[in-house]
């Protein structure tokens, strides 16, 4: 069968990626033709257009590309009705994708399904009137989405967590604390590790104040987890001056070797959850307290990281906005170091891990795909 799949960032192009490579297992004979980046193109299958080329975050940006937006949402739709998929897979990218959806139900009655939904329970909840009615069927990765889009009268399947498939087959998962070290040039001191995201406003905003915060403790070393995509010599002015190393695209590793860690809000959260690290989550942005006040007021659930989102509970501490400072950081890090609140970090962590189940999300949706296209 021939499948069209759109993913239009880099997580995208990952979760996809997988997804073929389970759908080649269920479907030997599967074709692919793919908005998407290098991982999917490593698959087989024809790359239209690389995410690179459609990665526009935030209403200015979009704005200010519109008209190669609107190119590309041209380019798409003129594709699948040309190459006539058996179905068209979104991953994620929901301004893009939902579009696409409307004309590919209403114009051509493909179907079209969708992995992983985007984050409509947070705000834009009145995106879930697109999804009824144009995706056949949606494959989420985080369990409390199944309730939020019943509420709404919309079944969805949950498939597993793409995290937890990841954790389970990583490299150097029963590497000591003395190997590590030793091959990253680390001292042999515990280790706070910095995870300041994954965007370069991100590390801009948040790794000073982690820095600040976690010096304060000179019994440990503190070891910044570089990012994928980002030059190591981009973290070289924030490092000045402070004795904080950087370990590049060795997160995992990182992480389990880590006593406590400070995380940016994001899949990290649920990556040094996973792997049973203490941490608090902070995320710096500007605007003050009025600003926050009112972001809140748009916010729809009563948490951000998706640790509190599924154990559906305060686990981890978030200091948000006007609450991410390096002293409010500098408390919460403290708190991590007496075994009392370790211990019910931890358990808390089980419950998490208990609602993500087994490993197997993309074969689970590969599966059903292909069921429901065969039946």
């Amino acid at each position: 069968m021939k499948y069209y799949l759109i993913a239009g960032e880099a997580s995208g192009d990952l979760h996809a990626s997988n997804l073929m490579k389970a759908l080649l297992r269920e479907d030997p004979d599967a074709e692919f033709r793919f908005f998407g980046g290098d991982l999917m193109a490593a698959c087989g299958g024809m790359l239209v257009k690389h995410y690179r080329d459609m990665a526009y975050m935030g209403f200015i940006p979009v704005l200010m590309n519109l008209d190669k937006v609107l190119a590309n949402m041209r380019l798409c739709k003129q594709d699948i009705a040309a190459w006539c998929p058996d179905a068209v897979i979104l991953v994620d990218y929901p301004g893009f994708n939902l579009k696409i959806a409307k004309y590919v139900k209403r114009r051509l009655n493909i179907p079209v399904y969708y992995y992983i939904s985007p984050k409509i329970w947070a705000w834009k909840e009145w995106r879930v009137k697109s999804i009824r009615r144009y995706v056949d069927r949606l494959y989420s990765i985080l369990p409390f989405e199944v309730p939020f889009y019943a509420r709404h009268h919309y079944e969805i399947e949950y498939v597993g967590n793409p995290t937890v498939d990841e954790l389970a087959v990583r490299p150097f998962a029963d590497e000591t604390f003395d190997d590590f070290v030793t091959g990253c040039g680390l001292e042999r001191k515990p280790i706070i590790a910095l995870l300041a995201g994954s965007r370069v406003s991100e590390i801009k905003n948040n790794l000073p104040m982690m820095i600040e915060a976690a010096e304060s403790f000179p019994d440990y070393q503190l070891v910044v987890a570089g990012a994928p995509g980002i030059p190591p010599d981009l973290y070289t002015p924030y490092l000045q001056g402070h004795r904080v190393k950087v370990v590049q695209d060795k997160t995992y590793r990182l992480l389990q070797q880590s006593r406590a860690a400070l995380v940016t809000s994001g899949t990290a959260t649920l990556e040094t959850a996973l792997l049973r690290v203490p941490q608090v989550v902070c995320y710096w942005v500007g605007g003050g307290k009025l600003f926050y006040k009112i972001f809140e007021k748009i916010l729809k659930v009563p948490y951000v990281s998706l640790v509190n989102l599924i154990a559906n509970a305060p686990v981890v501490c978030e200091l948000l906005g006007y609450r991410a400072t390096a002293v409010n950081l500098r408390r919460e890090l403290s708190r991590l170091f007496e075994e009392e609140n370790r211990k019910r970090m931890l358990a808390g962590y089980d419950l998490v891990t208990d609602r993500l189940g087994a490993p197997g999300a993309p074969e689970n949706a590969a599966r059903s795909i292909v069921a429901a296209l065969r039946g």
